[in-house]
């Protein structure tokens, strides 16, 4: 699967969603499309841990200043 951007790949997870949650699929689409939602949903999260390592970084280099976990963040559901 090509690499996309992470927008393209949230917005083609979100369609494999609604399309497996129709369920109109075949069971062979089905999986098909899971297997591609699953690998999507670990490049979005791979995007998205290095975005995290990145803004440390840089908020560590700014006079050292704490991340801060985002309001409404709920770290049991990492």
């Amino acid at each position: 699967m090509k690499k996309k951007s992470f927008e393209e790949a949230l917005a083609k997870l979100e369609q494999i969603t609604k399309e497996l949650e129709e369920g109109d699929l075949s069971l062979e689409e089905a999986l098909k499309s899971f297997d591609e939602g699953v690998k999507l949903a670990a490049q979005c999260n791979s995007k998205l841990n290095d975005a995290q390592k990145k803004i440390e970084i840089l908020l560590k280099k700014n006079d050292g200043l704490e991340p801060a976990a985002f309001e409404g963040f709920d770290e049991e559901n990492e």
